[in-house]
């Protein structure tokens, strides 16, 4: 399956957001934000494929680590800046392997929920985000090989979100 790590940071809706609305406005749709991990997977030897393979085989998500869950208010202005600004360092067993942050992911992880949610307004095949909805905004460094025995590590800076660890068995 050629499993890869993709730390993200992952936002849980209060209410649903509109196409059109800029950041604080999504920003007022999102009840909490956390650090997590996507564990993403292929079934083509190398990660060798086409967009039309990915749909075929189901996507790539294989599983979604969510870290520990912080609420929007009181802090709105602080996140709408962080968001944007942080830095997110990846590490595998004590080693810095990679580095990203919020700007990898089209600039702001909100810029990413903004995104998502003009295209499902577009899409007649997809209802809309809903109430009490997760959403898991992008990786915020490139997607890196995982083997039995690893622990990963992100930390970041920036913005308040605690480290989260992953050890694969």
């Amino acid at each position: 399956a050629e499993p890869r790590i993709e730390p993200e940071i992952m936002f849980g809706l209060k209410s649903a957001p509109l196409p059109n609305m800029n950041e604080a406005a999504l920003l007022d749709c999102i009840e909490w934000v956390s650090l997590g991990y996507e564990i993403v997977q292929t079934i083509f030897p190398g990660w060798k494929f086409a967009p039309s393979d990915t749909v075929a085989a189901n996507a790539l998500h294989g599983a979604l680590l969510i870290g520990q869950r912080h609420a929007i208010a009181p802090r709105k202005a602080e996140w709408l800046r962080e968001l944007a600004t942080f830095q997110a360092d990846l590490y595998c067993d004590g080693k810095l392997i990679e580095r990203g942050g919020g700007a990898s992911v089209l600039d702001s992880p909100l810029s990413a929920l903004r995104h998502l949610v003009e295209m499902l307004a577009k899409d007649p095949h997809n209802p809309p985000l809903g109430p009490g909805e997760i959403v898991s905004t992008g990786t915020l460094t490139k997607a890196m090989p995982v083997a039995p025995g690893e622990t990963w590590t992100t930390k970041t800076s920036g913005i308040p979100l605690e480290e989260i660890s992953l050890r694969f068995e």
